[in-house]
């Protein structure tokens, strides 16, 4: 089954495959699933052509895929256009939200610093 060019996975109930999408998680699946009125144990090989187009017709209703991916995109291109600090921080490629960066921060900074010992160099015993 494919909704807005995405290939939901056949081994899935429809509650986790729908979150294969970008923009849906657990509770929009839910709430999708509830106003189509299928349970959300069924597995998309298992839905008819009817349930299927009631799902395709609510996600539609939905911003998803590549129209939530360019709005955000545009917010953060305001963003740094308008030099506000949360741009900065996108720019400089920082935690945006207000968390510690002298620890922590990996996913925004990468893997870049190494522990190290500390500082002093081993005197070999003679």
């Amino acid at each position: 089954m494919r909704i807005s060019a995405i290939t939901l996975p056949d081994s899935k109930r429809m509650e986790i495959a729908l979150t294969a999408i970008y923009g849906i998680g657990r509770s929009r699946a839910h709430s999708i699933l509830d106003a189509a009125n299928i349970p959300y144990g069924k597995k998309p090989p298992e839905l008819t052509t009817d349930e299927g187009e009631r799902v395709r017709k609510e996600c539609e209703g939905h911003k998803i895929e590549g129209d939530l991916r360019r709005e955000i995109g545009s917010s953060i291109k305001r963003l740094k256009e308008i030099g506000s600090y949360r741009g900065e921080r996108h720019t400089r490629s920082l935690p945006v939200r207000g968390q510690r960066t002298k620890t922590n921060s990996r996913t925004r900074h990468g893997n870049v610093r190494k522990t190290m010992g500390s500082g002093k160099k081993k005197l070999d015993k003679k």
